[in-house]
């Protein structure tokens, strides 16, 4: 009886390892965001309720390392500078920047998308109420990936995608 009792509770210890959940809501003149999770079904943001930054000024640095992530993230400021990194499969990347409708123009954006694996869908928006006047978004992939989805819409007086 003992060694089931001790049995049941080492089978209660070992449990599989939960995702990482974040969601942000951030207000000012000048943030620096660096998030790195490692591990499945991770989550900045979600698929119904994405992570915030309003402000003068925002940098932010996202590294997902496995598989089923989401990434969800809204910008609202005038200068932006963005670099996400993606290694797994089936992931899915959501950026937008300007999405409130108040005009925050993401004036000067530039945003780097780096993925390795197959199946992601990658969606960058910059500039949705006002035009973007400086942006520079990349998306590179791996050689070898496959299946990958890419949407960028950038609606700007001064635009480069890569």
């Amino acid at each position: 009886m003992t060694k089931l009792i001790t049995f049941i509770l080492s089978f209660l210890f070992v449990t599989s390892a939960n995702a990482n959940d974040i969601y942000v809501t951030q207000s000012g003149a000048t943030l620096d965001l660096d998030i790195t999770q490692d591990g499945q079904n991770n989550q900045v943001g979600n698929s119904t309720t994405a992570s915030t930054v309003t402000g003068a000024t925002t940098t932010i640095d996202i590294d997902q390392v496995g598989n089923s992530n989401i990434l969800k993230f809204d910008v609202n400021g005038a200068s932006y500078t963005g670099t996400f990194n993606v290694t797994g499969n089936s992931n899915d990347i959501d950026i937008m920047c300007d999405s409130t409708g108040n005009n925050s123009s993401c004036g000067t954006v530039t945003a780097s998308v780096t993925m390795v694996g197959n199946s992601n869908d990658i969606d960058l928006d910059i500039g949705e109420t006002s035009d973007a006047s400086n942006t520079t978004a990349t998306i590179t992939s791996a050689g070898d990936d496959d299946s990958n989805v890419i949407a960028a819409t950038i609606d700007g007086t001064s635009a480069i995608l890569t």
